[in-house]
């Protein structure tokens, strides 16, 4: 027996004082909302209607039944209410801020395709790990060592004339005699790479090679770090299709090689969470595109 459809043929019969006007307003037929409500006076072991008179009437049993049976439908109704509002629940993701926005416009739209309302977050690095401890958001993409990553992104600088050649080594940045009183050129990290493993290796490279500590910075923002390029003949490290959007010319940095990359990784807020594991699974790709990565199977090493 279905409870909760006998207890609203139970509530409709009793207000409408007939099992015709009650059926009619369920738009149920009238022999299925008798049998329910015969099925219900079944299994409570009682009679809930009186049945005697042409008006059919509620028993005491009824009477007493009626509020808890009310009671359960309108928690039904709420259920399915919550069901619905929980299957259309917007997944936010912590995404870094360089993400272009047809890329993620696109990975929302393969989520939709999983059944998944996909709601991107653009965040810093240490802001995105914050969130997805603090359940602020349900997923988000964390920066990570290339070695523990799910993508990486390769990163080299990008500068404002074709250098020619194939890299870029940072001892060619390092003043001379005769620059003492000129600005040294600079290399500026974005606050996407303001994270141990890169920041860290650039710091190392900037001291081992001999350049002033001012000569490695951290900008406010790309647009900001892009025009410190343009107008002084500075460095700005990022990824080979940042530089493209930014028209700029990109080669990888000499003395760190290929494997000198941005690493990211997928956390999720609840293990449990159906919607952010059908993402981790089905948009791996997606994501990649939006970071401008390569998956771990082709990742630089």
């Amino acid at each position: 027996m279905d409870l909760v459809a006998a207890c609203r043929a139970f509530i409709s019969v009793s207000e409408h004082g007939s099992f015709t006007v009650g059926a009619a307003a369920a738009r149920t037929a009238q022999s299925v909302v008798s049998r329910r409500v015969a099925a219900l006076e079944q299994h409570l072991g009682e009679r809930l209607l009186d049945r005697s008179s042409r008006a059919v009437t509620l028993t005491p049993f009824g009477r007493d039944m009626l509020p808890t049976a009310r009671q359960l439908v309108r928690l039904a109704d709420r259920l399915e209410h919550e069901a619905e509002a929980a299957r259309h629940r917007p997944l936010r993701l912590a995404v870094p801020a360089v993400c272009p926005a047809g890329a993620l416009a696109r990975l929302i739209a393969q989520a939709r395709e999983q059944q998944v309302l996909l709601d991107p977050f653009p965040a810093g690095p240490a802001e995105r790990a914050d969130l997805v401890t603090s359940r602020q958001v349900r997923a988000a993409l964390l920066a990570v060592a290339p070695t523990e990553a799910t993508w990486t992104v390769p990163l080299g600088l990008a500068v404002a004339h074709d250098p020619g050649g194939g890299s870029i080594y940072l001892d060619t940045l390092r003043p001379g005699r005769a620059d003492r009183d000129q600005r040294p050129r600079r290399v500026w990290l974005q606050p996407e790479d303001d994270v141990p493993h890169v920041r860290d290796r650039l710091t190392r490279l900037r001291d081992a090679v001999g350049l002033r500590p001012a000569q490695l910075a951290v900008a406010p923002a790309v647009a900001t770090a892009a025009a410190e390029v343009l107008s002084h003949g500075d460095s700005l490290l990022c990824s080979a299709a940042q530089s493209r959007e930014l028209r700029l010319h990109w080669r990888p940095v000499g003395e760190l090689g290929p494997g000198f990359a941005r690493g990211f990784s997928l956390a999720v807020a609840d293990e449990t969470d159906v919607d952010a594991i059908r993402v981790r699974q089905a948009c791996a790709h997606g994501i990649a595109r939006c970071l401008g990565a390569t998956e771990r199977s082709e990742a630089v090493a």
